[in-house]
């Protein structure tokens, strides 16, 4: 009877020492969703570029300009005299309005009203973030933000919604 205590001792022994082997993960790679994300992802902005264009070219009386940051824009009103624009922290005084790519109003000035913004301190719309810091007092620019540079892939949970270009007429009241 020992013996077999014995056995069985040395038997489960030797079974719970052998060597685990690593489990396989139940879920699928994720590889495969982030290229398809990345294609679709592709596939909207060279739209939202077509789209883009498009507007620019309709409206010829204006010279857009592309700047680095992926967003167009020309000047409504340029201030030659002054050279100082918005650095960070600096508190700027604005007005700007919303529009889609078909120049329907989103939100208004006179909804949104006289904006005190920090430079690089608040969030804002990304696109204009890089925007002001071109304008000088009194200046108006119109922007057109594609929606990488604006709300992207959520919008703004309200009235823009989801990979919307957006248009912007801002002007700049003072740089504090």
């Amino acid at each position: 009877m020992k013996l077999r205590f014995v056995y069985l001792f040395v038997f489960f022994g030797v079974i719970s020492c052998s060597k685990q082997e690593a489990r396989r993960p139940i879920t699928a790679s994720s590889s495969r969703l982030m290229e398809s994300t990345t294609a679709l992802l592709k596939k909207i902005n060279t739209i939202e570029e077509i789209k883009i264009k498009n507007y620019i070219i309709k409206d010829s009386l204006h010279d857009y300009i592309r700047s680095s940051y992926g967003f167009w824009y020309y000047y409504v009103q340029k201030n030659k005299k002054d050279t100082i624009t918005p650095s960070k922290e600096d508190v700027v005084l604005l007005t700007y309005d919303i529009l889609d790519l078909t120049d329907q109003i989103i939100y208004s000035k006179d909804f949104i009203g006289v904006k005190e913004y920090i430079i690089d301190k608040e969030d804002f719309i990304p696109g204009l973030q890089h925007g002001i810091k071109l304008m000088k007092e009194g200046e108006s620019i119109k922007f057109i933000i594609p929606s990488f540079n604006a709300y992207g892939v959520i919008g703004d949970g309200n009235k823009i919604g989801i990979n919307t270009s957006l248009i912007s007429r801002v002007t700049l009241i003072n740089i504090k």
